[in-house]
């Protein structure tokens, strides 16, 4: 199980529920940031086992954050999020480094499933 997670998304009530989500998984510390400069800033300084990243924020979007967080660290786990399917950009994240994808709009039990799904597979044997 992760200690923590950086959350770098735009809207406001979308960071209170995934982040009320990953606390009720049993992740202790779960930062956020509003957008891609403060998600970068976090990510360097608190070093979080994994990131959610929303893909269409102000500013840089999250396929730039994406990039700028892989080459910090190339082994970086991160999830994008998603409100719309749209499986060409997915596609892309996935070859920029992204481990995984979750659509925001999705029901509050399998977006919980989701995320122990993904955290399993990344950290447990």
């Amino acid at each position: 199980m992760p200690d923590s997670v950086l959350l770098i998304d735009d809207e406001k009530h979308i960071r209170f529920y995934i982040s009320l989500l990953l606390k009720n998984i049993g992740i202790p510390a779960v930062y956020e940031a509003t957008n891609g400069e403060e998600g970068i800033e976090s990510f360097k300084t608190n070093k979080p086992d994994f990131v959610m990243l929303d893909i269409n924020m102000p500013g840089d979007s999250g396929i730039e954050v994406l990039k700028k967080i892989m080459e910090i660290d190339e082994d970086a786990i991160v999830v994008m999020l998603t409100a719309v399917n749209s499986m060409h950009i997915v596609e892309d994240c996935a070859k920029i480094g992204a481990t995984n994808y979750i659509l925001k709009d999705t029901p509050e039990d399998v977006l919980s499933n989701n995320i122990r799904e993904i955290i399993s597979e990344c950290f447990e044997d």
